[in-house]
């Protein structure tokens, strides 16, 4: 059996510039999600957007390295393993073509894992792959979400 959940977001954005000339709009716009803070989001410092805040680009990113944070806290709960702490240095590769269309083209999760107990070292590294099966973000992406994990026991 399937089940389906919908999420709602809103997004606001007003044109500043005057006489409404597209190239010199801000790309600042808000994000509201009823009872959570709303999110002011730019478009990334290379396409003209405010460095200070929030881009989508980082979103995704931000949302693939959570997303298999969380399936992989799962998988580890499952095998009785005991997770101490879990950090990511993720990174993802945007190209750009010369018409001003873009992709990611691929993602790559760092996470650093450790564990309390020495014997699960080698269970706790297989899992990422469990953890990817599971990721719903990673699961919607039309390119590669590669993870290079390494593991430690207290």
């Amino acid at each position: 059996m399937t089940f389906k959940h919908l999420f709602k977001a809103t997004l606001k954005w007003r044109n500043k510039a005057q006489p409404y000339a597209s190239k010199f709009s801000s790309k600042t716009h808000r994000i509201s999600i009823a009872g959570k803070p709303d999110l002011d989001i730019s478009a990334a410092k290379a396409f003209k957007g405010d460095p200070a805040l929030y881009n989508p680009e980082d979103l995704l990113l931000s949302s693939l390295a959570s997303c298999h944070m969380m399936s992989y806290l799962y998988v580890c709960a499952q095998n009785n393993i005991d997770v101490i702490s879990y950090d990511d240095h993720a990174e993802a590769i945007l190209e750009v073509q010369p018409d001003g269309s873009g992709r990611f083209i691929e993602v790559r999760l760092n996470p650093r894992v450790t564990i309390a107990h020495p014997a699960q070292i080698t269970l706790a590294i297989n899992l990422h792959t469990k953890a990817n099966q599971l990721c719903f973000i990673a699961n919607s992406c039309n390119f590669p979400v590669l993870h290079n994990p390494t593991c430690q026991v207290i």
